[in-house]
């Protein structure tokens, strides 16, 4: 899974509450080249927006996904 593909994913769920302020930096995320400085700190701000996501049966996303879309978003912001 790509950064862009992570972002893409958060703002599909954006009524899971745990998602918040996240589905605000991904939607500016998606529109950023990934190659800037500004594409690294904005999946820095969605890394730091989604340590409550977790899978509910509310919001039934598989938890291996969004530990990859996690892993992704923090490769991409270069830690």
């Amino acid at each position: 899974m790509t950064a862009k593909e992570a972002m893409k994913m958060i703002v599909d769920n954006q009524e899971t509450p745990a998602l918040n302020y996240a589905v605000n930096y991904a939607k500016a995320g998606l529109s950023m080249d990934e190659s800037s400085h500004d594409f690294e700190v904005q999946c820095l701000y969605i890394v730091s927006n989604i340590t409550n996501w977790r899978s509910t049966k509310a919001f039934p996303i598989p938890k291996e996904q969004i530990k990859e879309a996690r892993q992704a978003l923090k490769t991409a912001s270069g830690n």
